[in-house]
């Protein structure tokens, strides 16, 4: 078996990194980093601490407009899937990565398979939402991180290839919670302690290009009752710049540059709350047990809010400040996303094709206490 596996943003190399482990035990995995991001502190650092292997292929594709991107991606993909000849093209979340690889990956002869498949956020402004629904529909193989994914596939009428394995962020959080407590040092140098400062992140487009949406977010975070860790996208800070928002951010927020995955992960496993616009930290803060405020009106984690453990309070600067300074209980402690051994479930399918029974249910998640 041959995997060629299609990476380029932060999240999608946390997941890379617990499933090219097992790939590379059962079979050939060929890695391409499309250079989506590509500074040291959103993509060598991860590599370096997850200890993914290096890229086979690095296609060197930086920013542009979305169309451009991908098409260059595309364009430079290609070639890659020619020379490698993979039996599986596997690509990871919503990126414009990933359509490009689902694109190239429909016109060769090769199966295409997604992780995370299924989710919806039902908002067709965002970018991620138009990149997991193409690449949903063009993939043979479809792996559900939960079985609301499963039923969001079958009201579109795809049925055929898919199964749910649970989350491989599952995976890769239970692993990173202790290596960040055993090698991280990011509290120290911080000079912050737990459950007594804030965390948080805003990096998307919908927030960060509106000067009025940037400020209103901004209002609410600076009257947190505890002091807030901001580890600033360059996006954001280019925008908070351009804005001339950068010294209100810097006096009234600790500002700090973009973080390694371990120190980042101690972060919100140390942090009193965390307000953010990433899907993926929505869903990484629910499995350390913390509480979320998404500046988003929507979120694709539909189980995180169902639950309690995350509100969704947009860009609403009364709404961020009552969900910074209220107290709340989660409801329940469910476990939707699976048990932590969705890597496994995936490299089995990958290898056996489709005879392969679903896993049992309901999953017996290990806890992270």
């Amino acid at each position: 078996m041959r995997v060629c596996s299609i990476v380029g943003a932060r999240p999608q190399f946390v997941k890379a990194a617990v499933v090219s482990r097992k790939l590379r035990e059962a079979g050939e995995e060929i890695l391409v980093h499309t250079g989506q991001h590509y500074d040291e502190e959103l993509s060598d650092v991860f590599f370096e601490e997850l200890d993914i292997p290096e890229p086979e292929y690095h296609l060197g594709v930086e920013s542009d407009t979305h169309g451009r991107q991908t098409a260059m991606m595309i364009a430079a993909l290609e070639p890659v899937i020619e020379e490698t000849q993979p039996d599986v093209l596997l690509l990871y979340g919503d990126t414009n990565s990933t359509l490009a690889g689902a694109i190239v990956g429909s016109k060769r002869d090769v199966t295409v398979a997604h992780v995370e498949a299924g989710l919806r956020s039902d908002n067709w402004a965002m970018p991620e939402e138009v990149n997991r629904v193409l690449t949903d529909h063009a993939s043979e193989l479809c792996f559900a991180p939960s079985e609301a994914a499963v039923a969001n596939l079958e009201n579109e009428g795809i049925t055929a290839g898919v199964h749910w394995t649970g989350d491989v962020m599952y995976d890769a959080i239970l692993d990173a919670r202790e290596r960040s407590r055993r090698r991280s040092t990011i509290l120290d140098d911080l000079e912050v302690n737990e459950n007594e400062f804030v965390l948080a992140t805003v990096h998307r487009a919908g927030n960060t290009d509106d000067r009025s949406t940037l400020t209103r977010i901004l209002d609410g975070l600076a009257d947190a009752p505890l002091p807030v860790v901001f580890p600033a996208h360059p996006r954001t800070v280019g925008r908070l710049r351009e804005y001339g928002l950068w010294a209100r951010a810097t006096d009234e927020l600790e500002v700090i540059e973009p973080q390694g995955y371990l120190d980042f992960v101690r972060l919100l496993d140390a942090a009193e709350r965390v307000a953010t616009d990433s899907g993926g930290v929505q869903k990484e803060a629910f499995f350390l047990g913390t509480r979320c405020l998404t500046l988003r009106a929507e979120t694709e984690w539909v189980e995180t809010v169902d639950c309690g453990w995350n509100r969704l309070v947009g860009a609403d600067p009364d709404a961020i400040r009552a969900g910074l300074r209220e107290d709340w209980t989660p409801e329940s402690s469910p476990h939707p996303y699976g048990d932590g051994t969705a890597a496994d479930r995936i490299v089995r399918l990958l290898q056996c094709g489709l005879d392969v029974d679903e896993p049992e249910r309901p999953f017996e998640a290990p806890t992270l206490d």
